[in-house]
């Protein structure tokens, strides 16, 4: 588990971002897969979900989750979150409930953690391509500075997902971005006619345009087998048929 050392400062939350170590799934979701979207053992993936929750907060009393389609939807999960029989879609979660663990899966995307310190306010953001394009960390923010939020008490994480020198890209995602906005130019790179894109960058550009000025980037790229993350696209590479998911998650204690 990786924490954020800008979030570690404050006793009030617990969170943590999990690699693929320490769980009970076997063969290509060896060993921590959180995906129950997944084809694993779901027995295995409920206890690998235990797991993660016991070590970040002994005592929680609930974990949510999304069936995340890549959007720039959210759910504020307020006193009245135990209604929420089930499974809610969208791609971020944000709640001022404590002992609630929220969290998202990731396997390549990045996973955003955002606390705020005054109104004791969490976030979890699952930001692949698609959903920042469409702009669920802005919607995230804006949503919080409606509810009274102030950018200088937002303390936000950018988690482990794809590095720039791993995310290839074709031309047409690059056209993409371009045509909505020109100064998208900044976070791509071109090297021996191949060109990257940087999607962390991405999303700390947006975080930083919005006021944001408290924000970690955890700098460990999914895609290298090093670093012990499970990786869409390294899968696809390797032709498996599947993979796992990394879990991130907060909690206000």
């Amino acid at each position: 588990m990786i924490k954020s050392k800008k979030l570690s400062k404050y006793k009030t939350i617990s969170h943590g971002f999990f690699d693929k170590k320490g769980g009970h799934s076997k063969g290509i979701y060896k060993s921590l897969n959180c995906g129950i979207g997944s084809s694993d053992n779901k027995k295995n993936v409920n206890k690998n979900l235990k797991t993660a929750c016991q070590r970040l907060a002994p005592n929680y009393e609930r974990l949510i989750l999304l069936n995340q389609v890549h959007s720039n939807k959210f759910h504020f999960l307020n006193k009245n979150y135990k209604n929420y029989k089930k499974k809610l879609t969208g791609d971020a979660l944000i709640t001022n409930q404590e002992k609630i663990i929220i969290g998202v899966l990731t396997a390549d995307c990045v996973p955003v953690l955002i606390y705020d310190k005054n109104r004791r306010i969490i976030s979890a953001i699952h930001a692949g391509w698609k959903g920042i394009y469409k702009g669920i960390v802005r919607k995230v923010i804006k949503f919080l500075f409606k509810s009274g939020s102030k950018s200088k008490n937002l303390i936000a994480t950018i988690g482990p997902c794809i590095s720039e020198k791993s995310y290839e890209i074709k031309k047409d995602f690059k056209t993409k971005f371009l045509k909505q906005s020109k100064k998208n130019e900044i976070f791509f790179k071109k090297i021996k006619n191949k060109t990257y894109f940087g999607l962390n960058k991405y999303v700390y550009y947006q975080l930083k345009s919005l006021g944001l000025n408290k924000i970690d980037i955890i700098n460990k790229d999914t895609y290298n087998p090093k670093n012990n993350f499970f990786s869409a696209r390294r899968s696809i590479h390797k032709k498996e048929n599947d993979y796992g998911r990394n879990i991130s998650i907060i909690m206000i204690n």
